[in-house]
C-alpha cells in the first residue's frame, strides 16, 4: 500500500467529496473563483443522473446516457482536479480527507470542504434484503435488475417448454418495494415491458400475463405528491394491470418470494423470484463521522443537522449538502442537492472576496414529477398539480435540461422515440457477471480488499 499526502498549496484548496449533483454543480459554480483549486473526490468515475436510473434497469437507456464521465464533463474547467477513491476518513481538526483507491491511499488537505457524498439505499435495518430485492441507487444496480427482469423472462420461457407451470408464474410475477415516485416508475416501466416490448417475443409464454405488484407500507401511492395526484397515479397503474396493495409491510425476502405483514396484523406470502426495492433512503456513512467531530446530531435515517448556512456546527469551513443534511424537513432530491452545491460555492467565493456572507440557505421547490408510463405522468410545481400527456410532456423537457451534455440530451432523446412511439428497447443485453456479481463479493467476505499489487513483482505476487 502507498500513502501520499498532498503539499500545501498557494491557492485556496476546496475539497469536495462526491460526483452527485451536489458536488458537481458546486465544482462548476467556482469555475470563475480565482486563486481557487478544487479536487473532487469521488468513489465512482461518473456523474449519476439517479432519476432516470429505472429506465436502465428496464431497457430503455444505456447507463452511459445517464452517467457521463466525470472527468469528461468537467474537462475544461482548469481549476478542477477529478480524482478517483473512497472517502474513508475526514479529520476535522487537521482539515484532511483520506481517500482510497484499491490499493492506494492519498489524503488531501483542504481550506473550504464540501461533502456531498449522497445516500444509499436503506433496508430499513433488513440489509439482508438486498441479496434478493436489489435497490435503485447506482448503475450496479441497474444492470442487476436489467439481467435479473428480463432473464426471468428467458427462464419462464424455459419453465414453460417443460410444463413447470408452477415455476412459470413464480417467474412472472415481479414485485416493487415502495410506492415513492422510484417504485411508481418501475412497476409502470415493468408493466410496458410485458405488455408492449416483449408480447411477441416468446413461444410457450404470454409476456402480457405477467403480474406487476407494487407494495408499500404506507396507505397512499405518492404520497408526498397529495391525495388527487397520487389516486391519478393509482387509476393508471390499476389499468396497466399493476396490482397496488398499500399497508403491506415487508417483513422477509428470500430468493423465491417476499412475505408481507398488512394493516391488521396478518402474515402473507408472495411467490416471486424478481423483487425491486424502491424504499427509503440511508445517508452516507460519512455523516456519522462529521457528527462524532463536531458534536452535530444525526437523525434517523443517519442524515445531518448542518446550521442554517449549510455548514457543520463549530466549522464554518465545511459544507454538507444533499441527501446528506436535515435541515427543516427538507426533502432528499436533487434540486436540493443542486441548490446547496451553488449556495456553498457562493459562500466560498464571498469569503474569499471580504464580503459579507449570504443569508440562511432556503430550499426553493421547484416541483416534483413521476412518469407511470408511456405519455403519462403527474406533476406537482407550486400549487399546480397536472396528470396525463401534459405532466408527461413537462417531465420530458425538465429531465432533458438536467441531463449533462449536448450530446446525451440528443441521443436520449432518441431513444426515448424509440421506446415511446415504437414497442422496442434498445439496451436488453444482460450478463451473468452483472446478474450475479453481488452474490459473488458476499462470499469473498468483508475482510477482501481489491488490489492490482502494484508495485510486487510477479514473482512476489500472493497465489491465492
Amino acid at each position: 500500500m502507498s500513502s501520499t499526502t498532498t503539499n500545501p498549496r498557494s491557492p485556496h484548496r476546496v475539497v469536495i467529496i462526491g460526483s452527485g449533483f451536489g458536488g458537481l454543480f458546486a465544482a462548476r459554480a467556482l469555475r470563475k473563483a480565482r486563486d481557487v483549486k478544487i479536487t473532487l473526490v469521488s468513489a465512482t468515475t461518473h456523474h449519476l443522473f439517479q432519476p432516470l436510473l429505472y429506465q436502465v434497469a428496464t431497457g430503455i437507456l444505456s447507463e452511459g446516457l445517464i452517467a457521463p464521465a466525470t472527468r469528461e464533463v468537467l474537462a475544461r474547467q482548469e481549476n478542477v482536479e477529478v480524482v478517483f477513491g473512497k472517502v474513508t476518513d475526514i479529520d476535522l481538526a487537521r482539515r484532511t480527507v483520506t481517500a482510497k483507491a484499491l490499493d492506494e491511499t492519498q489524503t488531501y488537505d483542504y481550506d473550504s470542504l464540501i461533502v456531498a457524498a449522497g445516500a444509499g439505499q436503506s433496508y430499513f435495518g433488513n440489509d439482508e434484503f438486498a441479496r434478493h430485492a436489489p435497490g435503485m441507487k447506482s448503475i450496479d444496480d441497474a444492470l442487476e435488475l436489467r439481467g435479473r427482469i428480463f432473464g426471468v423472462f428467458e427462464l419462464a420461457e424455459l419453465a414453460a417448454a417443460a410444463g413447470r407451470a408452477d415455476d412459470v408464474r413464480k417467474l412472472m410475477t415481479f414485485v416493487v418495494v415502495g410506492a415513492g415516485p422510484t417504485g411508481v416508475e418501475m412497476a409502470g416501466q415493468i408493466s410496458e415491458l410485458s405488455r408492449r416490448t416483449l408480447r411477441r417475443d416468446f413461444r410457450n409464454i404470454d409476456p402480457t400475463s405477467a403480474r406487476i405488484i407494487l407494495l408499500d407500507a404506507a396507505p397512499a401511492v405518492l404520497s408526498a405528491f397529495g391525495d388527487r395526484l397520487g389516486n391519478k397515479a393509482t387509476e393508471r397503474l390499476k389499468k396497466m394491470g399493476v396490482e397496488v396493495e398499500l399497508g403491506a409491510k415487508v417483513v422477509g425476502v428470500d430468493a423465491t418470494g417476499i412475505e408481507v405483514e398488512d394493516a391488521g396484523g396478518a402474515h402473507r406470502r408472495i411467490d416471486a423470484i424478481c423483487k425491486v426495492w424502491a424504499a427509503g433512503v440511508s445517508a452516507s456513512p460519512l455523516g456519522k463521522q462529521l457528527a462524532e467531530q463536531s458534536g452535530a446530531q444525526l437523525d434517523r435515517a443517519g442524515r445531518i443537522k448542518v446550521e442554517d448556512d449549510l455548514t457543520l456546527p463549530g466549522h464554518p469551513e465545511v459544507f454538507v449538502v444533499g441527501d446528506m443534511i436535515s435541515l427543516k424537513d427538507y426533502p432528499g432530491v436533487a434540486q436540493l442537492a443542486i441548490q446547496g452545491g451553488r449556495y456553498a460555492a457562493r459562500a466560498i467565493r464571498r469569503r474569499l472576496a471580504g464580503e459579507k456572507p449570504q443569508g440562511p440557505f432556503e430550499y426553493f421547490d421547484k416541483g416534483s414529477m413521476a412518469t407511470i408510463s408511456r405519455f403519462s405522468a403527474v406533476a406537482s410545481i407550486g400549487k399546480l398539480r397536472f396528470s396525463g400527456f401534459v405532466a408527461w410532456v413537462l417531465w420530458l423537457g425538465v429531465h432533458l435540461v438536467y441531463i449533462i451534455g449536448f450530446k446525451s440530451r440528443v441521443t436520449t432523446l432518441l431513444h426515448w422515440a424509440v421506446a415511446f412511439l415504437g414497442r422496442a428497447r434498445g439496451e436488453r443485453t444482460s450478463t451473468e457477471q452483472q446478474i450475479f456479481a453481488r452474490l459473488a463479493l458476499e462470499r469473498l467476505g468483508d475482510d477482501f480488499t481489491p488490489s492490482v499489487n502494484m508495485g510486487v513483482r510477479e514473482d512476489q505476487r500472493d497465489p491465492a
